[in-house]
């Protein structure tokens, strides 16, 4: 073998470092790499999965560059595997395949009335304010009541995206579709739920201080949310230095919210906080969305939660879930519904007999789901390229192995793929239309354009 061909499907953080540290290991061997990402802008939800005003989050993009700045990896964008591409097809051409398509959709909420009108997904909002460009170019913001199910990051960042003026997201890099369609949202008040209380929720400290740090908003908590009384949260919670921070920036918010009472001056919006608040069912009206039934819990001494039969209705005409992403199924590779990944040990994919699916791996939240952040993703792929590179004796012997076979395949389908010199030309396009502006950069949203822009010559 003179090189060991590599295909990965999907370009975004976890594709790219699999790539990378592969190309940095010690091997005998040379390695020709090919990425393939559905869509024809990389960077997947770095790009299309991180609130436009995480300018720091984004800097991630700045790394991955560089990565496909050197030359040594080859990027076919716009190909989606199972049509323009086949398992046969990559069998044919290379030694092996690492998926890396990560998390899309929208974990699901089992309470009755989840699936009424106005009721939506966190990962379809974010696709939209984000500009992927496979969903509609509107979002029906309607509502001046809205409720988010959700204590993670997620919920936080459809929350700030909800309650945010536009004119304050103007510095970002927002479609202007999306700009207009936020200028007209009506919303006065956001009611944020979750299971447990103040100490157990799963934000980061920098995500809480932004969302109390936006222009124009009350933030509001419950004093009855801190008065309870839960031994498990003051013994094991008490010296987390996260908690301990985040604790710090409620209690500013609780005494900013006295001083606001006495003073009588509010914003014109208002973010609620509900703790110890198990969402129970969807109240509708006419099948649309007119409020949320909860249900009050307490602590059960061991970190969960008991229900105490207390129950109110929160008023609302619109209502999220931001309960987690969950992945979608490949073709012709086993897939575990339960949990929303493909079956796998150590990035191996099994079948579900458990037998090893040889040259088949994954890595990414395809391969452990929806969790950990950039350096789990680094060591997650590290651990799947170490299993491929133990296999070698059991990769696939491809037919035809040739540099040049992967873009006469496509384009004898006639696949307008988009390449890495494509992909700087959509940027430096973009980069243009944000200046002219006054911006930084304003996405280019439609498919067809974006292909258009990355194929001109």
């Amino acid at each position: 073998m003179t090189n060991m061909r590599l295909a990965i499907v999907g370009a975004g953080p976890a594709g790219i470092y699999a790539a990378d540290l592969l190309l940095k290991a010690e091997r005998d061997f040379g390695v020709e790499i090919d990425l393939f990402e559905q869509l024809p802008a990389p960077y997947g939800l770095v790009r299309y999965g991180v609130s436009p005003d995480h300018p720091r989050i984004k800097g991630i993009i700045t790394a991955l560059r560089d990565v496909l700045d050197r030359g040594d990896i080859r990027y076919f964008g716009n190909v989606r595997y199972g049509t323009d591409i086949t398992l046969e097809d990559l069998k044919r051409h290379y030694h092996a395949v690492i998926f890396a398509t990560g998390a899309i959709r929208d974990a699901d909420l089992n309470i009755p009335g989840i699936d009424a009108e106005g009721s939506y997904g966190a990962a379809d909002y974010v696709s939209w304010f984000d500009g992927h460009p496979d969903v509609p170019r509107t979002w029906p913001l309607e509502a001046e009541q809205v409720g988010v199910v959700g204590n993670g990051n997620v919920a936080l960042d459809i929350s700030r995206m909800l309650i945010k003026h536009a004119d304050d997201l103007l510095p970002t890099e927002i479609p202007e579709n999306v700009y207009e369609g936020l200028k007209s949202n009506p919303i006065q008040e956001l009611h944020l739920f979750g299971r447990r209380g103040p100490a157990y929720v799963k934000f980061t400290p920098l995500e809480l201080r932004e969302l109390g740090e936006v222009n124009d908003v009350d933030m509001v908590v419950e004093e009855r949310d801190f008065d309870v009384d839960d031994t498990y949260a003051d013994e094991t919670l008490a010296k987390n230095k996260q908690v301990i921070v985040m604790q710090r920036v409620m209690n500013k918010w609780r005494e900013e919210q006295r001083a606001r009472e006495e003073s009588g001056e509010h914003a014109s919006r208002r973010l609620h906080f509900h703790f110890w608040s198990k969402p129970v069912e969807v109240v509708t009206e006419d099948g649309r969305v007119a409020g949320l039934k909860v249900e009050r819990t307490a602590p059960d001494g061991q970190g969960g939660v008991i229900d105490t039969g207390e129950f109110e209705v929160i008023p609302m005409q619109a209502l999220y879930r931001a309960v987690g992403y969950f992945g979608s199924p490949l073709d012709e590779i086993p897939f575990d519904e339960r949990r929303g990944v493909i079956p796998n040990e150590q990035g191996r994919v099994i079948d579900a007999s458990g037998e090893r699916l040889h040259g088949v791996y994954a890595t990414g939240w395809i391969k452990r789901g929806p969790v950990g952040l950039i350096g789990h993703t680094k060591s997650d792929a590290m651990e799947t390229l170490e299993c491929l590179l133990e296999d070698r004796q059991h990769w696939w012997t491809p037919e035809e192995p040739e540099l040049d076979a992967i873009p006469e395949l496509l384009s004898s389908r006639e696949v307008p793929y988009t390449t890495i010199d494509g992909w700087r030309r959509l940027d430096e396009h973009e980069l243009s239309l944000g200046e002219q502006a006054g911006r930084t950069r304003i996405k280019v949203v439609p498919r067809d354009e974006m292909t258009r822009i990355s194929r001109e010559s």
